[in-house]
């Protein structure tokens, strides 16, 4: 697991801009001290898939979404995911905001940066043995993204266990800790025209893509 200095200035709003020094320097620190101290995990079952409509079922698991819908349409099978850097960032964090708040501010950018490097690293395992079967894969998406429900992650722990096997709870309001964690489903289709290869749609120039995240 890495973390990507390019998406930590992204986060943190340096959009075609350069940091001075000192901010430089405490990115470097940042990065460093949350590359040696997390942990990541992930956990992720294959199941099979069925779209009918805006229904959507993986396996024993089933919602009502047009967007999920939409992104699935033509899968046959699905994976659903689970992944997380551990508690690092988050300790990072309360610590900083104590002693010193612009690097508390560059842990949370640089911690989502990494928990998305490792989601990444994690569906390049998934998309190797994907394409071994003749799969390939649609573009990840996440409880929460448009009208796929929070509420589905309750659903999602208890398929992949993620409590006893990767450490990740959820809170009252379905969110998760560590906080730099994150669920998602990939779909599995057998036409190699539907799939895509982008890391993320924030890293993707193609706007008019079908099934590009809002």
């Amino acid at each position: 697991m890495k973390v990507d200095k390019k998406e930590t200035l992204r986060y943190l709003g340096y959009r075609g801009n350069t940091p001075d020094a000192q901010i430089e320097k405490l990115i470097q620190e940042v990065t460093e001290e949350l590359e040696r101290e997390s942990l990541p995990k992930s956990v992720y079952r294959e199941f099979p898939c069925e779209v009918v409509g805006n229904q959507v079922k993986i396996g024993p698991f089933s919602v009502e979404s047009n967007h999920l819908s939409k992104n699935l349409h033509g899968c046959e099978r699905a994976i659903i995911l689970a992944a997380t850097i551990g508690r690092s960032a988050d300790l990072l964090i309360k610590k900083y905001s104590v002693i010193n708040l612009a690097k508390a501010t560059i842990v949370q950018a640089a911690g989502a940066s990494a928990i998305e490097n490792y989601v990444d690293e994690v569906e390049e395992e998934i998309r190797k043995n994907a394409e071994e079967r003749g799969f390939y894969l649609r573009p990840r998406f996440s409880p929460g993204y448009g009208d796929f429900p929070l509420e589905c992650q309750k659903e999602v722990f208890q398929l992949l266990e993620c409590s006893k096997r990767i450490g990740i709870t959820l809170t009252k309001g379905n969110l998760m800790m560590p906080t730099k964690s994150v669920t998602a489903v990939i779909g599995l289709t057998r036409e190699k025209y539907q799939s895509c290869h982008q890391k993320n749609c924030s890293r993707c120039e193609k706007t008019d893509c079908e099934f590009r995240e809002e």
